[in-house]
């Protein structure tokens, strides 16, 4: 039963019809009321939950992008933008940057729920100076599953590096990788393989630090697996993009997903600090082999990943786990192994399930139940001293309202929004009530003095 529901049967309990002026009165403002009291839901309440859609951050901007530079849309860091794709398409962005910010653009791409992909196809990504010199490549691919859902690469732009220094002009190129060959989209392409892909761009700036610290990856912590937190799951649907994503912190949550659904969650990390993560698919009935039926991907604050890792299902019980990574440091974006650089910052983390497709005909529609296990260890400590703020702002650091969050995510206490809601409904509630009671009293009284004064006199 969802909240909805149980609100509306917790003021329609009663199937008799009420007698009597005072039961219907009372009946009537009940119903009333209760039909427009805000029920409270969470985050991923609100959030679309149909297989294969995302939640667009609100207020997204909309940007084309443009077969060659001379026409390049303008990306600002600090903003979200939507975009589309074509089949086998390039497109261009444009952004400006100043010498010594480093620069992240992440690009999400969206294929519709009935496209039909394949293992190796997905988007590349890179950022390149006014010359056409690339800065830096990634690439984002469905994976084992092949299954349609969001993913994600990202292209950035390093400061103090030897190549695209300096400030200036840069451009994003986002190209997509499709095996059914190469070119845009032609007149005579049908079905899903001639759809475009939604984009979802968030550019992003790294002021440098006040004072030069270690340029060498730290090189001493513990690489041993932790142990899985244990206890009774609590149930935490998650979000269907990274703007809805749910909060999260140590402990075990649930979840149900029905193939083709993807779930966003997210975890404050503070400096110092380090995450591990575990998910486990339940048994089901029916026979036969899902490779990549669950992947689990962990990405960082600037939505890079991190690390992923999809498991192969045979309707048995099976867990898959992340791998061990260092706290995180600054000084990790040193480190060569990308899951060490990754972890450069600190900030919101996204935790990312996907339940593939494929997992409909041989396992049924489901939904699928699933368990996801956060551990967060390590001692938090002050970060570096930036020259400026960041794009946008507060992006890697860990806010007062993050840590309470986490914690009230981790306690089971409802957060804020959720509280405020009760409290305002309940006292809305409450109060006309009172004044729905005080007008029945006062007409009670008036049709009282009506009767009294019909009465015939001795």
């Amino acid at each position: 039963m969802t909240l909805s529901e149980s609100g509306r049967s917790g003021c329609g309990r009663s199937g008799a019809v009420p007698r009597g002026p005072r039961v219907a009165v009372v009946a009537v403002v009940l119903l009333g009321l209760c039909a427009l009291l805000p029920v409270p839901t969470g985050t991923a309440a609100a959030a679309d939950t149909r297989p294969g859609s995302y939640d667009f951050a609100p207020g997204d901007r909309a940007v084309a992008g443009a077969a060659d530079t001379s026409k390049a849309g303008r990306l600002d860091p600090g903003h979200t933008y939507r975009s589309s794709l074509p089949r086998n398409g390039r497109l261009y962005y444009r952004l400006r940057l100043t010498a010594p910010d480093t620069a992240y653009v992440p690009v999400t791409a969206v294929p519709p729920a009935n496209a039909t992909v394949s293992s190796t196809d997905g988007i590349r990504v890179s950022v390149r100076d006014g010359d056409g010199t690339p800065c830096s490549f990634a690439s984002a691919r469905f994976g084992a599953g092949q299954s349609p859902r969001p993913v994600t690469a990202l292209a950035q732009r390093e400061a103090g590096k030897a190549l695209c220094q300096g400030a200036g002009t840069y451009y994003l190129l986002v190209e997509r990788l499709d095996t059914q060959g190469s070119g845009a989209a032609g007149p005579t392409d049908t079905g899903a393989q001639a759809q475009r892909w939604d984009l979802e761009i968030a550019p992003a700036t790294e002021p440098r630090p006040a004072r030069t610290g270690p340029t060498t990856a730290p090189r001493a912590w513990d690489s041993a697996t932790p142990e899985p937190p244990a206890g009774e799951p609590r149930a935490r649907s998650g979000g269907a993009g990274f703007a809805s994503a749910e909060p999260v912190g140590q402990g075990v949550w649930r979840t149900a997903l029905v193939p083709g659904e993807t779930r966003f969650y997210k975890v404050p990390l503070d400096w110092g600090r380090r995450i591990h993560a575990t998910a486990e698919l339940g048994a089901s009935p029916g026979r036969g082999y899902v490779g990549g039926a669950l992947t689990l991907a962990l990405h960082n604050p600037a939505r890079g990943c991190v690390d992923d890792a999809a498991l192969g299902y045979t309707g048995v019980r099976k867990s898959i786990a992340l791998e061990p990574l260092p706290p995180v440091e600054y000084a990790n974006r040193y480190a060569a192994p990308a899951g060490v650089s990754s972890v450069r910052f600190a900030g919101e983390y996204y935790l990312v399930l996907h339940l593939s497709e494929k997992m409909a005909p041989l396992f049924g529609q489901g939904p699928f139940d699933v368990t996801l296990r956060v551990g967060v260890d390590g001692r938090a400590h002050a970060g570096p001293d930036y020259t400026g703020p960041t794009e946008p702002a507060d992006l890697f650091t860990v806010t007062a309202e993050g840590r309470e969050t986490a914690r009230t995510a981790a306690a089971g206490e409802p957060d804020d929004t959720t509280t405020r809601l009760v409290a305002v409904g309940g006292i809305g509630l409450g109060t006309a009530l009172l004044l729905a009671l005080g007008g029945w009293t006062v007409a009670a009284r008036r049709a009282q003095r009506r009767v009294s004064a019909q009465k015939p006199t001795a």
